[in-house]
């Protein structure tokens, strides 16, 4: 048991003297009861808050699933630039948020946020070889001598690429599986057939597809069958 207002200042940008304020006006309800003292308890793993109306999110580690627009970096900070952070909802600004893996600024499509460093890890370790699909297009047509020399592994100057799925979709687009996370890693693929990526979004990670319903720019809660599809290997 903790008291509420402990439970407050972990979980929202609100000071202990802002909590104290805003239980004296009757706007904190825990469990659908207005709380009368910021010394009161309560479970906080069996919990129900609620701030002026708005519901209060008190899980340990939150993930988050952002069909990731162009334009932003990812990283957590940026001084000259946006980051994937600038697009995560109010309610989540006083977590350590930080995205698990990277898009370029130019890439879209699916990508964690999350709080979880240990998840993290198990997703993006090569290790692991959780798969990550993307839909390409590029400026020549896609040969089947692209989808042989990705199947052998593409040589980069920071070294050799493991073996990599591409199926052609159209003459100038494909779809393009890795279990790695190189800096520009597709695009530099590409460059060794003097193909240059126009257009790249992530599709898939694990066995989690990008939900048809999330659109860009949009950000919604993972389930746990989602988190669990996140980690599965093909």
């Amino acid at each position: 048991m903790e008291r509420i207002d402990k439970i407050l200042s972990e979980h929202t940008p609100y000071s202990r003297k802002e909590i104290k304020k805003l239980i004296s006006q009757k706007a904190v309800c825990v469990n659908e009861e207005v709380v009368k003292k910021p010394e009161s308890k309560f479970d906080e793993n069996n919990i129900s808050i609620k701030i002026n109306g708005e519901i209060i999110e008190t899980k340990k580690n939150i993930f988050l699933l952002l069909n990731k627009p162009k334009g932003y970096i990812s990283a957590t900070e940026s001084k000259s630039q946006q980051t994937v952070l600038d697009l995560m909802p109010q309610k989540y600004k006083h977590r350590s948020l930080f995205p698990a893996g990277r898009l370029d600024k130019d890439t879209t499509g699916l990508m964690l946020i999350t709080d979880d460093g240990e998840f993290a890890h198990n997703i993006l370790s090569p290790r692991k070889h959780v798969q990550k699909e993307y839909e390409v297009t590029i400026d020549i047509p896609v040969t089947s001598e692209m989808a042989e020399g990705f199947k052998k592994g593409v040589s980069l100057h920071d070294g050799e690429c493991k073996t990599a799925h591409l199926e052609i979709t159209g003459e100038y687009s494909a779809k393009v599986t890795i279990t790695e996370g190189r800096y520009h890693q597709i695009k530099r693929m590409f460059g060794c057939f003097g193909a240059k990526v126009l257009e790249l979004n992530r599709i898939r990670i694990g066995n989690l597809y990008l939900p048809k319903d999330l659109k860009l720019g949009e950000v919604k809660e993972a389930t746990k069958d989602e988190l669990q599809k996140i980690q599965e290997r093909n």
